[in-house]
């Protein structure tokens, strides 16, 4: 489908900097043909021609660490630490979750992500074959992380995933990983490194969530999980960390080295009280940094608007009011993300780049004054902004009407029958 969106502002973080351009963006298929002043170019045979009336284009927002299919638990198991969290709730009700659950609670999450201009997910989570499947039904870009842990999985079955999602579908990839070193045996860890090696490629993981986390690792292995991490070869390739609250002395150092990204999940890490990670310290350092929202059972909402936020105001409160700038952090949230996710043809608005793009309206009492747009949508922004979010040149959502294949009431309804069929199943 040629699309040709006109009368529009576009900040397209082809540079570091906030630039905004007047103009035009046209997408051919699933590329971008065009972006700013068409100065005489031949235009394509449009399908459809959309007047943006002056609002804002810019990449959609790469969710860069996602459980999707923990919505079935969104606002279940609220106020607790992360570790009774994890075991008492989490773990009990995940084991009753079949592949098909997984596929319907992914959707329930693809609704938010697209409605809230989230473009592509890295999700960790099991059955991600059938996340794979997902993703391609609804249209969604969907970037699959290895979960293994001594609690399921071996080598064998990540390669297995990874080879069997790899090429499956444009929309769909998958990064080698595991879920945390306190979950995860030296033996198993060993494996994980090999394979990297072998393939030549990163390795992605929870790291340095809590303090007690890091803590316990000392006490077992003298080092921080960072450190141990990298002792076993296993960031040969680059990768990254889900969270990272807390590195040591040497951490940051190790993950310039070894080209590790941090992801960030402040809404999550707050609401756990899990701590509030250094995202000044790294953007200093020179560490590229993303952001995600973690699983909805831990935030509880997939909103990136919150989310930017927080990464922003939580720096502010604890460094300085200089602290995280929102061109920065906005850059973090469209363009580092992608990036991490291996994502690098979706990273910036260009020609012959992937169209992953939102429109955010301008017209709108919260977006108003424009004395500086980029920074409304971190500090002023809301998902009623988002008009409208594409990917791959196909529109998903477009002013409260989703095309993504289902029926929002039908997810809604499954999503619940889900749930009572497992607090049944756990006399909850």
């Amino acid at each position: 489908m040629n699309l040709r969106l006109y009368n529009a502002r576009i900040l397209p973080f082809d540079t570091a900097d906030a630039r905004i351009i007047a103009g035009e963006l046209w997408v051919k298929g699933d590329r971008i043909a065009l972006v700013g002043d068409p100065n005489g170019a031949e235009p394509p045979a449009f399908d459809r021609e959309i007047d943006c009336r002056g609002n804002l284009l810019l990449p959609g927002f790469k969710n860069a660490h996602t459980h999707s299919a923990m919505t079935f638990l969104r606002s279940f198991a609220d106020d607790k630490p992360l570790h009774q969290w994890l075991h008492e709730d989490c773990f009990p009700m995940e084991a009753h979750l079949t592949e098909r659950d997984v596929y319907d609670l992914t959707q329930l999450a693809v609704l938010e992500y697209v409605s809230g201009g989230i473009t592509a997910a890295f999700d960790m989570y099991k059955f991600v074959e059938k996340i794979a499947e997902c993703a391609i039904d609804c249209g969604f870009r969907i970037v699959l992380c290895g979960a293994i842990n001594d609690y399921g999985g071996t080598k064998q079955s990540l390669r297995a995933e990874h080879d069997a999602v790899n090429g499956k579908h444009p929309l769909v990839s998958h990064k080698l990983g595991f879920h945390a070193e306190y979950t995860t045996s030296e033996a198993l860890l060993r494996d994980v490194a090999d394979l990297a090696h072998e393939y030549r490629e990163p390795v992605f993981t929870h790291i340095s969530e809590t303090a007690a986390e890091v803590e316990d690792c000392i006490s077992r292995t003298g080092k921080s999980p960072v450190a141990y991490l990298d002792s076993l070869d296993l960031f040969r390739y680059g990768g990254g960390g889900f969270h990272l609250v807390f590195p040591m002395q040497g951490d940051i150092e190790i993950m310039k080295a070894r080209n590790l990204y941090v992801c960030t999940n402040a809404g999550s890490n707050v609401k756990l009280s899990s701590g509030i990670a250094p995202i000044e310290t790294y953007y200093e350092a020179g560490v590229p940094v993303a952001i995600g929202t973690d699983g909805a059972a831990s935030n509880n909402c997939l909103d990136f608007f919150r989310e930017m936020f927080l990464v922003s105001g939580l720096q502010k409160l604890t460094v300085g009011a200089a602290a995280a700038d929102a061109i920065k952090v906005l850059h973090s949230a469209c363009s580092t993300g992608a990036k991490m996710m291996g994502l690098d043809d979706c990273d910036c608005l260009a020609v012959g780049k992937q169209a992953d793009l939102i429109m955010l309206d301008l017209h709108m009492p919260n977006m108003q004054p424009l004395n500086n747009i980029a920074k409304n949508v971190v500090y002023s922004g809301s998902k009623a902004n988002v008009a409208l979010t594409m990917v791959a040149g196909k529109i998903l959502y477009e002013r409260g009407t989703y095309a993504i294949g289902v029926d929002p009431e039908a997810v809604y309804a499954r999503a619940n029958e889900i749930i009572a069929r497992i607090r049944k199943a756990e006399g909850r």
